[in-house]
């Protein structure tokens, strides 16, 4: 191969083709590139403090779409455009409308547009996500789907309000679709915007709360047991913090959470280890106990909304910030006592779970539920390590061992009586005959 010392070797060109020299490379603007970053980290980069309001994240939602977004009525803007959407609209205006011929001379359409135009800005820094819609018409989503819901409200607690024609009291199916739609987390407008328009459509003299209002209207969504009403929930963001903080704040003192994580045996496994499964008188699901080897767990209806609602608050405590891990942990803890349809019918027999799905399908639900979720603090880690604790003694197991296997009947209590009693007289004899 020739070779040139003159050129100093071989030249690219010969191996690899056209050369690209110095010249011809991009130039890099270096005080060009550092202005846009600079401008980049200018912007406000820490999520405000009001926002309450968040998408449902891509790892949880893969999991039920369906948990996550509403039949037929959207509330706020993030489901407008949902075809499904639109038959509802006529639904909203008629409750609009019936609640401005209802109210005062004072209340008048243009006065509600007004007045919520002055908290627009306030309402929008709630949501996380991008509201694709101008101030006109995010101002008119707000009028619209606030006064629905309030007059919503009024009517379930008070019949005499609702007219012959009423398209929501008069259709079973309208009821259920709201009772999965309020409680969905992408679904919902701030409680501020609710709270404006229930104080100016609010009839004098009428003590009332919108809080009241509304958690009358859920109170059986999670047992027939409901916790109790309490007079006022500081800091309520919107309907799903309000439900949340209705089941936290009953199930009485709030312990701490701990860190770390301790599995524990199904329920099945627990009774056969001697633990005692009885209905807690708690009226609100999270408030779980183990006293004396008796573990106490308040009534919880599965229905179709169960699992709706248990996924958008658990995604809800994803996405918060401040929010602490109390559903999910709760969910957790299920998780761990419901792996079969035994355990199942453990909890149905007990009294515990009034079940109206199929077994089957109860059981997945629980074994499916907080999928992908992350514990910051665990709030049955305690109740965990006492179970187990209890459950490494020996005579608890046995005992119950015995109990099931062979003193579980009467004539099976007998039979061994009669066996114990035939063994010590057979013994007595051979005593007496050694002795003779």
């Amino acid at each position: 191969m020739a070779r040139s010392e003159r050129d100093g070797g071989t030249r690219s060109a010969d191996i690899c083709g056209p050369s690209h020299g110095v010249d011809d490379q991009v130039t890099v603007d270096i005080d060009s590139l550092t202005s846009s970053v600079e401008s980049m980290m200018s912007q406000n980069l820490i999520m405000p403090d009001k926002v309450c309001i968040f998408r449902v994240p891509r790892i949880l939602r893969r999991h039920s779409e369906k948990a996550y977004t509403p039949n037929a009525f959207s509330i706020g803007p993030w489901h407008r455009h949902n075809p499904l959407m639109k038959s509802t609209e006529k639904i909203k205006l008629k409750y609009l409308k019936g609640l401005l011929c209802r109210g005062s001379a004072s209340i008048t359409l243009k006065g509600l547009i007004k007045s919520t135009r002055g908290i627009e800005k306030e309402a929008r820094s709630c949501y996380a996500g991008p509201i694709d819609v101008g101030e006109e018409d995010f101002v008119r989503i707000l009028v619209i789907d606030g006064c629905f819901l309030i007059e919503l409200f009024r009517k379930e607690k008070d019949n005499h309000l609702r007219e012959d024609d009423d398209p929501i009291f008069n259709m079973s199916c309208m009821l259920q679709y709201l009772y999965h739609d309020l409680i969905l987390v992408e679904n919902q407008i701030p409680w501020l915007v609710l709270e404006h328009l229930f104080n100016m459509t609010a009839e004098p003299g009428n003590p009332t709360t919108l809080a009241e209002l509304a958690l009358h209207f859920f109170e059986n969504i999670f047992s027939f047991n409901p916790p109790p009403i309490l007079l006022s929930y500081q800091g309520k963001k919107h309907l799903l913090d309000l439900l949340r903080n209705w089941l936290v704040l009953s199930s009485g003192k709030e312990e701490d959470g701990e860190t770390g994580w301790e599995p524990i045996p199904s329920i099945t496994n627990l009774v056969g280890a001697g633990i005692k499964l009885k209905a807690g008188e708690s009226s609100s699901i999270l408030d779980i106990k183990f006293e004396n080897g008796v573990l106490k767990i308040p009534k919880l209806l599965i229905q179709e909304t169960t699992e709706v609602i248990i996924r958008n608050l658990i995604s809800y405590e994803q996405s918060c910030p401040k929010c602490t891990d109390r559903i999910t942990s709760y969910a957790v803890l299920l998780d761990n006592l419901i792996n079969t349809t035994k355990d199942m019918d453990t909890f149905t027999s007990s009294g515990i779970i009034d079940n109206w799905l199929n077994p089957d399908e109860a059981t997945q639900f629980f074994n499916k539920l907080y999928q992908d979720a992350y514990l910051k603090k665990y709030y049955y880690l305690k109740l965990c390590q006492e179970m187990n604790r209890y459950c490494q003694r020996r005579w608890p197991g046995w005992g119950a061992l015995l109990m099931s296997k062979y003193l579980g009947t009467p004539w099976a209590i007998v039979s061994i009586f009669a066996a114990a009693t035939l063994l010590i007289l057979t013994i007595v004899q051979t005593v007496f005959t050694i002795i003779k």
